[in-house]
């Protein structure tokens, strides 16, 4: 990626969160890092819909969704026969025809549930840019998000950490335990988006803080605060002025390492072996993912696909 000059008031250092919430989440699921997975992917969201608002109130209007929407669906269709692919040679059962049509909406790898989400919550930007455009809306909207995050949490707490993997029997069906956790982190980032705009950035924080402290009040686990943790990380880099093009170009990396990183861990594991240590599949995710992405972006028709 060609590092451009930095313009006014540019933030080198979100930059790099992208690329280090990335290596989180791969964290999470090479090496069980449940504590740094959460806030990892609550900065993932708050970035995507943060800068989904700036990108709408800069012009995009008419057609803001369908162009935005397609840029998140072409990859997961394109990730989606890749892993199916992948998983039809290495698994021991065959490909087998629906039984869970929810699963229409995360694919043949449960990592790819951010991306069909992520096109659908695209919904919300031009609402809440259009709709909150003054204190008593952002507060309004704020405390909305907090007691949606409060009774989302609810849905996500009774799943627990099960439910992000492939439950079975009555478990809740993915990518609901999912989207019950992301939703309320997502509509809180494009509210922080707004409320930069207004300097009213301590509005949302409070409100956040209240849905946080609702929710461990009612069931305490590593999930309950991290709408506060999520919210607090985003805005104190946010508050980080400098920093070098280097950061730019890592940012380029992390769309690629979150979409590759199950497919090089499976690599190492077939190279190394069952007994494989999660640190080394952790290695595996990222050395291969940062490769693989700069090879994809170098071949016609296929940049866009990390």
């Amino acid at each position: 990626m060609a590092a451009t000059p930095a313009k006014k008031d540019y933030r080198r250092g979100i930059d790099l969160l992208r690329f280090v919430a990335a290596l989180g989440i791969v964290a999470d699921h090479a090496m069980g890092w449940w504590v740094v997975g959460y806030p990892a992917l609550g900065v993932f969201l708050i970035l995507t819909s943060y800068f989904s608002v700036g990108s709408y109130l800069r012009g995009a209007g008419q057609g803001f969704w369908s162009s935005r929407a397609m840029r998140l669906l072409k990859p997961w269709l394109f990730w989606c026969l890749f892993y199916r692919a992948v998983y039809e040679v290495v698994s021991d059962e065959p490909f087998a025809l629906l039984r869970e049509p929810f699963s229409l909406l995360v694919g043949p790898s449960v990592h790819l549930w951010f991306l069909p989400f992520a096109a659908l919550a695209l919904a919300a930007v031009p609402l809440i840019a259009r709709h909150v455009t003054t204190r008593a809306r952002l507060t309004a909207a704020a405390a909305g998000v907090a007691v949606l995050w409060v009774l989302l949490g609810l849905v996500h707490a009774n799943e627990g950490i099960a439910g992000w993997l492939v439950p079975e029997g009555d478990g809740l069906p993915q990518p609901f335990p999912q989207w019950a956790f992301s939703l309320p982190i997502y509509l809180w980032g494009a509210l922080a988006a707004v409320a930069h705009r207004m300097e009213a950035t301590r509005t949302v924080l409070l409100w956040a803080a209240a849905g946080s402290a609702v929710m461990t009040a009612l069931h305490f686990d590593q999930a309950s605060w991290q709408l506060l943790l999520s919210a607090a990380i985003f805005e104190a880099v946010w508050r980080l002025r400098g920093g070098g093009a280097w950061m730019t170009a890592a940012a380029g990396y992390a769309f690629g390492l979150y979409l590759m990183h199950p497919f090089f861990e499976l690599v190492g594991y077939k190279l190394v072996g069952s007994d494989m240590a999660p640190h080394t599949g952790f290695l595996f995710g990222v050395i291969g993912s940062v490769a693989g992405t700069w090879v994809l972006r170098r071949i016609p028709g296929l940049r866009g696909m990390a």
